[in-house]
Formats: C-alpha cells, sequence, structure tokens
C-alpha cells in the first residue's frame, strides 16, 4: 500500500515542524507529510531548556539569530499564548571582553556594563565583570512543538509513531522518492527534508549524512531546587559556555554546561543521569554559582548534533536536490530553528536536479 505526497519531512521536532510550517505558507497547494518515530516535539525538544539569546559566533549564525528572533517576537500575533518568556540577560566576561562581545552578540541585545547580577547567586571572578543586554527568551519547547503541529494538522498529514526504514530516491530527477516505512506501507514523496535531530546513525539515512562529518554529544543539565525571583534573569558565563536559567514557569533554576561527552546515541541516555554526569556537572556550578551547588537533586539528560564549524547544515544529500538535510545545530535548534525552516523553503524553491549544498 503506498501513498503519495509532494513533501515528506522527516523529524517532528522543533525544526520539522517549524519547516513544514514554512513550507505549508509558502506552498500553500502543496500536499506535506510529518513523520516521527515518535511523537510531536519528542527527542531534544521535549528536553530542551530553550534558550535564546542574541549572539553568534559566525555572520552567517548571527543572522540566524536574528531572524530567529524576530520570528519569535511576532509569533504570538499569530499563536496566542506561546510558551515564550522574555527575560533579562547578564553576560559574565574578563574586563577587557568588551569588543569581543559587542562583535558576537547582535545590536539589538544592547549590551551595557553594569556593576553585578541583583539578587544572583553567580559568582563573578576576580578579573571578570558583568554586562546586561536585552532579547534574551526561553521556551517551553516541547509545548511550542505540539501548538505549531496543532495550527498545521488541518492543513498537514502527520504520522506519528511511524518510522522511516528506508529512503530510496528513484533513479531519475522526476521520480519520486520511496520513503519506506515500519508498517509496511510506502510513502511516495516528490521532495524530502530529512530533520532527524540526533538520530544520525539511524540506517535508513547515515549513509546520506556521512559526507558532512556531524556528531552527537551528550549533554547534561541540572535542576537546581530554588525558587527564581520575578526579577531574575539568565546568566551567560561566555567563556566557559555555560549558563544558568530561572525557569519561572517551572518554579526553579536550570544549569546548563559544555559537556565533552562525544559518540553517544540518543538511546544510550534512557538511564537517566549516571553519577559521573551528577559530579561534573555540581563541580562545574560549584565554580559558578557555590550556593548553589547543594541544591541539585536531578537534571535532564539528552543527545544532540553538532557540526565540525559551528553551523547548522541545511544541505542537499544527493545530486537532484530531491532530499535535503536540516539540523545539526549545535545546541541551538530552538534558538535556530525558523531560520533554519526559512533556508530549507529557500532551498526547496530551486528545481529539481539544480540543487546544491547551503
Amino acid at each position: 500500500m503506498s501513498a503519495t505526497v509532494d513533501i515528506a519531512v522527516v523529524g517532528a521536532g522543533i525544526v520539522g515542524c517549524m519547516t513544514a510550517r514554512e513550507l505549508a505558507l509558502r506552498r500553500p497547494d502543496a500536499s506535506i507529510a510529518v513523520l516521527d518515530q515518535d511523537v510531536v516535539g519528542s527527542g531534544a525538544s521535549l528536553r530542551s531548556a530553550g534558550l535564546h539569546f542574541p549572539r553568534g559566533a559566525t555572520p552567517r549564525v548571527r543572522r540566524m539569530a536574528d531572524y530567529s528572533q524576530s520570528f519569535y517576537e511576532s509569533l504570538g500575533a499569530t499563536l496566542p499564548g506561546i510558551p515564550v518568556h522574555p527575560l533579562d540577560m547578564y553576560v559574565v566576561a574578563p574586563r577587557d571582553a568588551g569588543p569581543r562581545l559587542r562583535k558576537a552578540y547582535l545590536d539589538r541585545a544592547a549590551l551595557h556594563s553594569v556593576d553585578g547580577v541583583p539578587g544572583s547567586p553567580a559568582r563573578i571572578a576576580p578579573g571578570n565583570a558583568v554586562w546586561r543586554g536585552s532579547g534574551c527568551q526561553y521556551a517551553d519547547v516541547h509545548s511550542l512543538t505540539r501548538m505549531i503541529a496543532r495550527e498545521l494538522r488541518p492543513r498537514v498529514e502527520f504520522r506519528e509513531a511511524v518510522r522511516v526504514t528506508a529512503i530510496r530516491p528513484g533513479p531519475g530527477a522526476d521520480d519520486p522518492v520511496l520513503l519506506e516505512l515500519g508498517t509496511g506501507q510506502t510513502l511516495r514523496a516528490g521532495r524530502v527534508v530529512l530533520a532527524p535531530g540526533p538520530w544520525l546513525a539511524d540506517p535508513a539515512w547515515s549513509a546520506l549524512i556521512e559526507p558532512m562529518g556531524l556528531r552527537v554529544k551528550r549533554v547534561v543539565a541540572l535542576h537546581v531546587e530554588r525558587t527564581p525571583e520575578a526579577s531574575d534573569g539568565a546568566v551567560v558565563f561566555q567563556d566557559a559556555d555555560a549558563f544558568l536559567l530561572p525557569l519561572h514557569d517551572r518554579g526553579h533554576w536550570l544549569f546548563s554546561y559544555t559537556c565533552e561527552e562525544w559518540g553517544e546515541t540518543p538511546d544510550s541516555v534512557r538511564g537517566g543521569l549516571r553519577a559521573r554526569d551528577l559530579n561534573a556537572a555540581r563541580e562545574h556550578l560549584r565554580s559558578m554559582a557555590p550556593e548553589l551547588a547543594g541544591l541539585v537533586r536531578s537534571g535532564r539528560v539528552f543527545c544532540d548534533a553538532y557540526s565540525p564549524d559551528g553551523e547548522p547544515r541545511v544541505r542537499a544529500l544527493e545530486g537532484t536536490g530531491r532530499v535535503v538535510f536540516a539540523g545539526a545545530a549545535n545546541g541551538s535548534g530552538y534558538r535556530l530553528a525558523p531560520a533554519i525552516a526559512a533556508e530549507v523553503s529557500d532551498l526547496l524553491n530551486q528545481p529539481i536536479a539544480q540543487g546544491s549544498p547551503v
């Protein structure tokens, strides 16, 4: 048994759903299907801290962050009640880092030097200074992804708990791409967008993805059982690549830091936090906010996909441009999802047989 659609999006996380939304807006006559081996908003989208801060390590990422920030600021008019929470931002960095910060952060961040972080548990080490900025927010990414899917369902077909077991582009540029499904069905698609999050090693598409050199990393964040005050903002430790985030909607703080455990798979983290995860994260937290280290009892652990140069990948995976990869956002899937979706849509506007990497 088979069905046919114009575009199939594989992966129903924040990137996949944002991409389906953008495609539906740009191509109202196209038939679109979104498939996921689990349910909408699972995977990294379920566990993400959902922090957006207006910065980028490269010109492209800064452009993408700027685009995405404008998108989220206007999304509330289309989807009232979206779970996006603006808050102040404080950046902790060496005293001489001002020029470097102004290059990394968007102009709209309006960074300016302040004496400290009011009421914050963060420790400002000797030689460091604090800059305050605007444009920071965080989201319940899981809930937001489900809201987007709910908006799309009258227009887009969702197939949840349906695994894609093989992707087979037809021999000719005008032939459809065949998606073999775990249900025993086959889906024929004119174009396919592959947004698998950290599931890079899936045999259905690993051979297509392998030339990009993407990697998967374990991500660990701690839940700090201290109730944030209404005025508390995010504290970004710039050079440590870590942050403290007051989750006002949940009633506790979150501490995230760079965890250098590569080569993981999403299934490998199902056992939850390990003792070494907890101990290593506590030591990092103790160096940045000592009074919080004893307030940690739990956290979240998951995997995410990273690229060699720190930029997301939006790329045709075979010569005709019928199969496109979207992802590897380096821990910034929520932050950059609208811009990734726009780049995917731009790429799919190119005629088949002229697809080229972005």
